[in-house]
């Protein structure tokens, strides 16, 4: 049998149904009151309308229409617990999206990184794993250490006894990547993202080493997480609680 033969037509329309779906979400992110509430979101957790409206500095019903577009294009969720409804990114591909985007952003044409507060550089959420220069820095060590293999897309040998060593939650089985590079958008190198990456996040908030502001991105260091670092990372940090 012959190959089946191209249908022009058809792969006209699906490339400009691909081209249509691909500005439409541009258009949806297009808003700085959308933007807002999207890098609320990239902490990974879930947020109320009333919540959102007062990040993005808007009132309650401004705020139902825009969270209404970014559900229609699929860049967030809403979960209803009981009476309440919470809203938050619709996955991992979308916070990669936006951290992405912020680091086109942050370009030196467009906008200094020294602009960034020092806080939200140090130490942040990228959605479920850390960001910022802590992270960067734990990045370049297990690269160092041969914990990640070169590319930083899987743990070596070595990677996974430290990580099993350190009591890293990780998943079996995970979903999604196991393990990969995720690129800094302040720092402009790269950080630990995957299943790896929120697995060594969650110990880190287990241990308190790590501390969460509430209602913000930014993580801080707590004293036992200075002496952690240090010992298990030869890092220090200024930065604490």
């Amino acid at each position: 049998m012959g190959s089946p033969q191209r249908n022009p037509v058809t792969e006209e329309a699906q490339a400009s149904g691909l081209e249509q779906a691909m500005s439409n979400v541009a258009a949806a992110m297009s808003d700085p009151s959308r933007v807002a509430m999207l890098c609320a979101l990239m902490d990974g957790r879930a947020w109320t309308a009333t919540e959102l409206s007062a990040v993005a500095e808007i009132a309650a019903s401004t705020a139902s229409g825009h969270l209404s577009r970014l559900l229609n294009h699929g860049l967030i969720v809403c979960l209803s617990q009981g009476r309440h409804r919470y809203y938050r990114l619709a996955g991992h591909d979308i916070a990669g999206l936006l951290e992405n985007l912020m680091g086109v952003s942050m370009s030196p044409s467009r906008m200094p990184a020294t602009g960034t507060p020092r806080h939200l550089r140090h130490a942040r959420t990228c959605y479920d794993h850390l960001a910022g220069e802590l992270a960067v820095r734990i990045y370049a060590f297990m690269l160092e250490k041969n914990w990640l293999a070169p590319t930083g897309d899987a743990l070596t040998a070595e990677g996974r006894e430290r990580f099993a060593a350190l009591g890293v939650p990780l998943n079996p089985k995970p979903k999604r990547k196991a393990c990969c590079p995720c690129l800094d958008w302040s720092e402009r190198r790269y950080h630990l993202g995957g299943d790896a990456g929120a697995a060594l996040l969650t110990l880190f908030l287990q241990r308190g080493w790590l501390e969460r502001i509430p209602g913000y991105r930014e993580v801080t260091v707590t004293a036992a997480g200075r002496e952690a670092l240090q010992r298990l990372f030869s890092i220090e940090s200024a930065l604490t609680v």
